[in-house]
């Protein structure tokens, strides 16, 4: 007789708000194609943290292009964070051995001839310690794991998931399907400030354990853009398709980059905290997307040595996005996961235990707000202006967006607006 599988439920999710604006520099740096199957955005240094963090960073590329196969077929936009996709399955192979685990290490690009799981327990500890030590209020990034009331995960499993994932832990009765959704729910509102507020809608009733990645960000630009500028807009999805946008507008100095190569113009937009965002408007997408990778981007952010002045265009815009990531990350060789061979025996003895889903949602608002003070800065720069007209950089069609540590060393989300909604 086939034994039923115990559910473990591993749900990953994000939120970013990103208020105001941003930063430039016009440079085209002709010339060399960037490698990207060598070095990442990172020094490859020898030391396990630097090599998590490599993985980390080109498992971010790997997963998008799997997203974007998907989603080209069906017009949608991307947005995800894969740091957040990439701690869920970190803490989930914690408990994996075997086949089981060497599937999540390999999915993952950690070499485990190089890094055992200490290693990388001890860099994701890292990577959630910096980002919750800064004094930054609106960002927020750990772990929690629901355990249902009759099942008794192993002490040094759930050990570890505190002491290097930071998760809470709780205990559910999962046989109550609703108060457990409920449950969840609640704390995922909570953790993403009412962003993600139904991640949970069915739970299987064969679950007996729920494992959240969680990550919100509520940025804001270094220097705001004035409502007062923004006007209503087309924004060009396609050649036969256009869409009304309001679209904000600011001119200032910023720091941009055009790749040649690509024939992409990137635009990066400073928060107030370390963090930034990438702007990138190819010429054609495909192109962009089938080059896009760390040491590229490593490459742009070099590039941007001083700042220009340019009016810039930006669609104000609102998006949710929600992915079932089995299929994804089968196709990324992590099959065992979800099936009768998974071997979860760092989490208990339990025979059939196994993932029933792996979910991840994302959400990201961009408008105008941020710093009130001197909301129209640079505006006027009298005969200058007239001398020396203004560069013009207008992202009307579809463009990518990263958000990263301005040292790029973690990207945080990443993604691809195709259509900007409100």
């Amino acid at each position: 007789m086939m034994m039923m599988c115990a559910a473990v439920g591993l749900w990953v999710l994000s939120a970013v708000i990103c208020v105001a604006r941003g930063h430039d520099n016009d440079q085209a740096i002709k010339g060399s194609v960037v490698d990207c199957s060598a070095n990442s955005m990172v020094n490859e240094a020898n030391d396990s943290f630097s090599l998590v963090n490599t993985a980390n960073n080109k498992f971010s590329f790997r997963l998008y292009r799997k997203l974007a196969a998907q989603a080209d077929s069906q017009g949608q936009n991307i947005f995800f964070s894969p740091f957040c996709v990439s701690t869920a399955l970190a803490a989930l192979s914690v408990g994996a051995q075997g086949e089981t685990h060497h599937q999540l290490f390999s999915g993952l690009g950690f070499n485990s001839s190089l890094l055992t799981q200490t290693d990388v327990d001890q860099a994701f500890q890292t990577f959630l310690q910096r980002a919750n030590n800064t004094s930054q209020e609106d960002a927020s990034e750990g772990t929690a794991v629901f355990v249902d009331d009759h099942f008794k995960p192993k002490p040094k499993f759930l050990q570890t998931l505190t002491q290097s994932y930071f998760a809470d832990g709780f205990n559910v009765d999962f046989s109550q399907a609703t108060e457990s959704a409920d449950t969840i729910n609640k704390y995922v509102e909570e953790k993403t400030n009412g962003k993600i507020d139904k991640l949970v809608e069915n739970l299987d009733p064969n679950t007996v354990m729920y494992l959240i990645s969680y990550i919100y960000y509520k940025g804001k630009w270094a220097t705001p853009f004035d409502p007062k500028l923004t006007k209503q807009d087309d924004f060009n999805v396609d050649e036969n398709t256009k869409v009304p946008v309001l679209m904000m507008n600011l001119e200032d100095d910023f720091y941009t980059y055009h790749d040649d190569q690509l024939n992409t113009t990137v635009l990066q937009l400073p928060f107030t905290s370390s963090y930034s965002m990438l702007l990138m408007l190819p010429d054609v997408m495909a192109t962009l997307e089938n080059a896009i990778c760390p040491k590229l981007v490593t490459k742009w952010l070099k590039a941007m040595m001083t700042p220009r002045r340019h009016e810039v265009y930006i669609p104000k815009f609102s998006i949710k996005s929600s992915y079932n990531l089995n299929d994804v990350l089968s196709e990324m060789g992590m099959t065992d996961l979800f099936g009768d061979h998974a071997n979860f025996r760092g989490i208990s003895e339990k025979q059939g235990l196994a993932v029933s889903d792996v979910v991840h949602q994302a959400t990201l608002d961009v408008d105008e707000t941020g710093a009130t003070a001197a909301a129209a800065t640079g505006i006027g720069i009298g005969l200058t202006a007239i001398l020396f007209p203004v560069p013009v950089l207008k992202f009307n069609r579809p463009f990518m967006v990263i958000i990263t540590e301005s040292n790029a060393e973690k990207i945080l989300f990443l993604g691809k607006i195709i259509i900007p909604t409100i």
